[in-house]
């Protein structure tokens, strides 16, 4: 079986590019992945030859620039088109890789997932999906912070790509699914709860209602959006 090629952005995020290198060198010896690094090649070697991290069966794919944390968003289309992000994003949309993962600038990423490697079709909004965990295992939190407002058909959504994930990729046999509410009664919220609520119900997915932010933590569900 192939190793699952991974491209990560090697000068996002704030302590980038030597906690980048350092991660993906134990993601590629405890995972087994291949590892494909975004960003300027002499500074990416230099980084790790500094820092001890062996980086030599890595691929390395050439780039100039870096989106910075103070870079507008939209930036990743125009201005900064060639950064380490924009230049992942390309190469996963190119197929050169399975997944991609970046530390960087989070609105720069929603907006080159949109619109460089772009959703799955039907799919209204991309969402962040972290794993955390909770007193037994761990949860997914979906949305994570990647969109301010959203409508009751994307909350659905969220739980339904949240529940193949776990399904597929995490080994849960029967992924339950709750939405963060300010109570557990089918009536709480507000309208966007409220009908969140129903659609959810209806979409035949494990979902266990409405779960308070308190509970979150003490195994309340699998997937909590």
């Amino acid at each position: 079986m192939a190793k699952q090629r991974i491209i990560v952005d090697g000068f996002g995020g704030d302590n980038a590019p030597a906690e980048i290198l350092k991660g993906c060198r134990m993601a590629a010896d405890e995972l087994g992945v291949q590892i494909i690094l975004t960003g300027s090649a002499e500074r990416l070697r230099a980084a790790a030859q500094e820092n001890q991290v062996d980086i030599s069966d890595f691929e390395i794919i050439g780039c100039p620039d870096v989106i910075t944390m103070e870079d507008e968003a939209t930036d990743i289309m125009r201005a900064k088109k060639e950064s380490s992000m924009a230049v992942g994003l390309r190469a996963l949309a190119e197929g050169r890789g399975d997944a991609f993962a970046s530390a960087g600038n989070s609105g720069a990423l929603v907006v080159g997932a949109t619109l460089i490697v772009k959703r799955i079709k039907g799919i209204k909004r991309v969402a962040f999906a972290p794993l955390m965990p909770k007193s037994e295992g761990f949860f997914m939190l979906c949305d994570g912070g990647a969109n301010n407002e959203c409508r009751p058909e994307m909350l659905a959504q969220f739980g339904r790509m949240g529940a193949v994930y776990m399904q597929k990729v995490m080994g849960l046999k029967d992924p339950r699914v709750g939405l963060a509410n300010v109570g557990t009664e089918a009536h709480k919220g507000g309208e966007l709860q409220q009908e969140a609520y129903v659609l959810l119900k209806e979409s035949g997915l494990h979902f266990v209602g409405n779960v308070e932010a308190r509970e979150i933590p003490e195994d309340a569900a699998d997937v909590v959006v």
